[in-house]
């Protein structure tokens, strides 16, 4: 099993790769301090999850290798950000994970190992309170088919959506995060 454990990840101020610059090669909790604002990101190697503030809260984005010219190319809200983190990939990974319909893995509960475009359609929720992750990388989205808000999820307990970075339970569908 092989493991990618490096990347590379250059915020730039301006649009277009402009501008003042500061690239990471791994974990930061502030680079808000060395730019201002960022209007660009290049990904040169690995996948990452950006935050909008700093010690990783607020909106994120999970960016994989390429160019986003522009924040609107990441789905970015505006040109904040001020952490970003590096998704530790392990190759043959399986996939799996609990959701709960209350907090505190209360109410009734459904197991995933796959993708799921409308969790509307497959288990007519709205909303999940709390999830466990067994294995992988998952992504949860605030509307079907994979748009709006997005939150990135590894191995471990989420009691409450607060704990995945979220303001509301709303999730309405989800996928797997693969390298």
């Amino acid at each position: 099993m092989g493991s990618s454990c490096s990347g590379t990840i250059v915020f730039f101020e301006d649009k277009n790769f402009q501008g003042c610059r500061y690239e990471c090669d791994s974990d930061c909790s502030d680079f808000h301090a060395y730019l201002s604002r960022c209007n660009s990101i290049r990904v040169e190697s690995g996948a990452w999850v950006v935050y909008e503030r700093t010690n990783y809260m607020g909106y994120q984005y999970v960016l994989t290798r390429g160019e986003y010219p522009e924040y609107q190319r990441w789905m970015g809200l505006n040109d904040r950000l001020s952490s970003c983190k590096m998704i530790h990939f392990t190759s043959g990974t399986p996939y799996k994970m609990q959701l709960y319909e209350k907090a505190d893995f209360g109410g009734q509960a459904f197991e995933a190992t796959e993708d799921c475009p409308s969790l509307l359609e497959k288990l007519h929720w709205r909303e999940v309170h709390s999830c466990k992750v067994f294995d992988g990388w998952w992504m949860f989205y605030e509307h079907p088919n994979y748009r709006g808000r997005q939150y990135f999820l590894e191995k471990g307990e989420y009691h409450k959506p607060g704990d995945w970075g979220a303001v509301s339970p709303t999730v309405q569908s989800f996928r797997r995060f693969t390298d």
